[in-house]
Parts: structure tokens; sequence; C-alpha cells
């Protein structure tokens, strides 16, 4: 396979790019290798060809397609942000970059194309009523719960405290922060790609991918990066709410296999069309379980559950990942313990590339 990762010097990129030589594939990244990612340049496998670019550049996207036959498209302006000031740089970094990428894969006649998507499309999980079993989908947490210490969502008709459930692929989406709706356009923009040009495309929905690479402390990163960078500079990782929300805490080697049998999958003889698949742990664990567990494995200061909240937070989000394991034989092989012990001393991105 003639692989281009976009993104390929990122967090999961990098991982999916050792696992893609290790298959004996001729890998090609493209990456801008943004200084305020990349404060050093990235060490590369000598195997990799290395294109130092926009993913939005037209010119560099069609350069870096040329004798492509697999696309994986990982290359995003990702997390939370700072203010909705940040949505036009994410609307250009995903919508945008992926519109350009599908448009020059027509040109080149690439039909086979993994993406990075995100639990972020749901917003809220999965939840039912405890009185009648119920599937009920919540509305925004009310500022007077938070304020009272009732976290959890509440049934909008009975005002009964919700139960978290998993998330299937079939859930209603709700993207709830601008980040979230760039990554539902991708999906939108990739399922149009297939249906005109009749390609192969399949979405990675990944929930809380944590491990070696990961960025530090930043306000774009995710929450087991900040418990890990709070831990470094030897203090406390401060926990919002009571630290029972729940997450699918998944290792970043095991979000790289995923995308490797994906990416088998779109090379082979199937159907054209796209598919979306959750990407998550087996275990379910709480916010509150991995800070323990970061501050134990590096023998640091435990962690400080604060009670703060903010707005708009999602309250627990936990994936079914039975799909992708009945129809493409993926599963998790990296267990929550053995994942948390790494990565407590595993350097981050930003302190040693």
């Amino acid at each position: 396979m003639k692989l281009l990762v976009t993104g390929g010097a990122g967090f999961i990129g990098s991982h999916i790019v050792d696992a893609a030589l290790a298959k004996g594939w001729s890998v090609r990244v493209l990456d801008s290798l943004d200084p305020g990612l990349h404060p050093k340049p990235p060490a590369f496998d000598p195997r990799v060809e290395l294109l130092t670019a926009d993913a939005a550049d037209p010119d560099a996207v069609s350069e870096a397609l040329e004798g492509i036959d697999t696309v994986c498209h990982q290359s995003a302006k990702v997390g939370l942000g700072v203010s909705f000031a940040d949505a036009p740089d994410y609307i250009r970094s995903n919508d945008y970059a992926t519109a350009v990428l599908l448009a020059a894969m027509e040109r080149h006649g690439i039909l086979r194309l993994v993406l990075a998507s995100s639990m972020v499309v749901y917003g809220e999980g999965a939840y039912t009523d405890p009185d009648t079993g119920l599937p009920v989908r919540p509305g925004p947490r009310a500022e007077a719960d938070l304020r009272a210490g009732v976290y959890d969502p509440r049934n909008p008709e009975t005002g009964a405290v919700l139960e978290p459930s998993l998330v299937t692929e079939d859930a209603r989406l709700d993207p709830r922060n601008v980040y979230a709706a760039s990554k539902l356009s991708q999906e939108h923009l990739t399922a149009a790609w297939a249906r005109s040009t009749g390609g192969r495309a399949i979405a990675l929905r990944y929930h809380n991918v944590y491990g070696p690479r990961m960025p530090r402390d930043t306000p774009y990163a995710g929450v087991a990066s900040l418990f890990r960078s709070s831990l470094a500079r030897g203090e406390a990782p401060r926990v919002f709410e009571d630290g029972n929300q729940r997450r699918s805490f998944i290792h970043v080697r095991d979000v790289a296999t995923a995308n490797i049998i994906a990416l088998e999958s779109v090379s082979g003889d199937g159907a054209p069309g796209f598919r979306a698949y959750n990407v998550g742990a087996d275990e379910v664990h709480t916010i509150g379980d991995v800070a323990r567990a970061l501050s134990t494995y590096s023998a640091g200061p435990a962690p400080v559950v604060t009670g703060l909240y903010r707005l708009g937070d999602v309250r627990h989000i936990t994936a079914s990942s039975e799909l992708i394991k009945a129809e493409l034989g993926w599963s998790p092989a990296v267990g929550f313990d053995e994942g948390m012990r790494e990565f407590a001393t595993a350097p981050l991105r930003g302190q040693s590339d």
C-alpha cells in the first residue's frame, strides 16, 4: 500500500505511521510541523517521505497525493479551544482542508480514505430513565443543578436524574461546540465524496485517546494530558465536578491498530460508501480514575476534586465499540492500568519529541 498520512507528525498520526511501516507499507506524511505543536522537528523513520506544508494548501495536497493509493486523514485542529474566536481556524483547518483533500483525491482518482472523527459528534452520551429503563436524550444541564452539586443530567420531562449507558453509532448526532461541529462536517463531506466518486471511506470516532507523544498542557489538550502535565510540574491534578464523569479512555496504539484495519478494509473489494465506527475502550472509567492512576504511577500528589464546572461540558460519554469489532475484527489490546502506568512517565509532545 502507498499511504498518505496527513498530520502524520502528530500524536495519533505518528503512531499510525509506525504501525503502517511495520506492515511494510510505503508511507508519505503531509504535516505543517506547526512550531506551536512541534517545538523541535520530530524524528521520523528514514523510510518516511515527509512533505512539510499546510493541509489546506491545494498545491501541496496535490503534490502529496502523487503516486498514492490510500489516504489516512488525521490532520485537524483539536480540542475545545479558548473561545468562539477560534471558529475560523477550526473551519479552515478541519472542514476546508478536508474539502481540499477530497477534491484533490477525486482529481487523482484515489478512492480509499480513513478519516479521524471524534466522539464529540454525539454531544452528550446515551442515558436511560431510572424508572422506565427507556432511553432519554437530555438537554444542557441546568446551572442551578451544577451549583448544587447535581452533575448528572435530568429527564427533561420528569426531572429524574438519568443513568448513563453506552453510545452506539446510530445515536442522534448533536455537536455542541465549534470543534464538534467541524468534525461532523468532515464526516458529511466525506460521505458526500464517497457518493459522488464511488469511493470507500471509514470515519473512526475516537473516544478519549491517551498515551506517549500526547501534546503537553495547552488549551487544546485532552484531560489526560492536562493531568499528566500538572504532575510533571509537581502539582496535583485538579478534577472538575465530582470526578465521576465517565469516559472510554483508549490507548493510542489501539487507535493506530484501528486505523490500520480500517485502511485494509477500504482497500478491499467491498461496496463503495461511507461507514462510521466508535473506537473506545472495553472498560468504562471516570476522569477521577485517570487522575488517581496517574498520580499513583508517577508517585505524585493526590488529585484535588474541585467541584468546579464549565457550562456546556459533557457529563458522560462512553462508547460501544461492538460494531467495529463485529464488522472489522478490531478490539483494544492495552488495558487501563497498563496504559496509565506507561503514560504516567512517558514524555509528552513539547517536552521531548
